[in-house]
């Protein structure tokens, strides 16, 4: 198997692979979206609560704010050797919340989060939570630990995980250059240069076979197929954790997970023999 980066920066990822197949890249989609940890708050102490929300609205928005993750740092609680119900240094972060509006009416942000490790904290300072009318007070104390996607969506590292064929675009020799699939293309796959049309933005193609319905020629003079071993995966990330680390810890979850299936195979295989 090849794989090849097309494009990245600090939330998304495109990269092509060669040499699989779709249960592969579905299984590191899946584990993408429901097995690499990240930080989110679980669980709120609502010390004072003076504003017309209640306070299981705002313990439910403040779940949903995603958090800088350090894996590195710390454990998932059913893995943490503290074993307490109530967690450790180790396995959770406090983070606390005291806003009095004493002025007149303010807006409440993620960035008045206050985090005692400040690694971990809202990848955003913008993302509203509350509005405090005069006189009004909120303060809390919440609690961050690592979690997976499949327990709650408030624990996927990802906001889009999706992959596709790579396409193939063939024209052939009795193309007249009409135009017709240059102009119906969604994507501006295609681009009419002189006498030719010519393929400007291969990965952006979606195998929507547009073009080849509105070609005129019979048979069509363009013919779009998808490579049958060669896929575009693409990862955004909800900034929680960088999109090339999602990707890494879903390849070592996968590795344990077939490692494993190895074993049980084996130990069934002797318990028969």
């Amino acid at each position: 198997m090849e794989i090849n980066i097309l494009e990245k920066d600090d939330t998304h990822m495109r990269f092509l692979v060669q040499g699989a197949d779709i249960p592969y890249m579905n299984a590191l989609r899946r584990l993408a979206l429901s097995e690499v940890p990240c930080m989110a708050i679980d669980e709120i102490v609502i010390l004072e609560n003076s504003s017309v929300l209640q306070d299981e609205i705002i313990s439910h928005r403040l779940g949903l704010v995603p958090l800088k993750t350090d894996l590195d740092s710390y454990n998932l609680p059913e893995d943490c050797p503290c074993k307490s119900e109530f967690g450790c240094n180790l396995c959770r972060v406090t983070l606390a919340l005291d806003v009095e509006a004493k002025e007149g009416p303010r807006t409440v942000y993620s960035g008045d989060l206050i985090s005692e490790n400040p690694t971990i904290k809202p990848v955003s300072d913008k993302i509203p939570i509350l509005k405090l009318a005069k006189d009004q007070r909120i303060k809390l104390e919440a609690y961050a630990r690592l979690g997976k996607g499949r327990a709650h969506a408030k624990w996927q590292p990802v906001s889009l995980c999706t992959y596709k064929y790579y396409p193939k675009i063939k024209i052939s020799k009795t193309c007249d250059a009409c135009g017709e699939c240059v102009d119906i293309c969604p994507r501006k796959v295609l681009v009419k240069k002189g006498s030719k049309i010519e393929v400007q933005d291969l990965v952006s193609c979606t195998l929507c076979q547009d073009c080849a319905e509105a070609c005129p020629k019979e048979p069509a003079a363009i013919e779009v197929t998808p490579e049958e071993s060669t896929f575009i995966f693409n990862v955004e990330s909800t900034e929680a954790l960088p999109p090339q680390r999602i990707v890494e810890e879903s390849l070592k979850i996968l590795d344990k997970q077939l490692k494993e299936l190895e074993g049980e195979i084996k130990v069934k295989k002797s318990e028969k023999t």
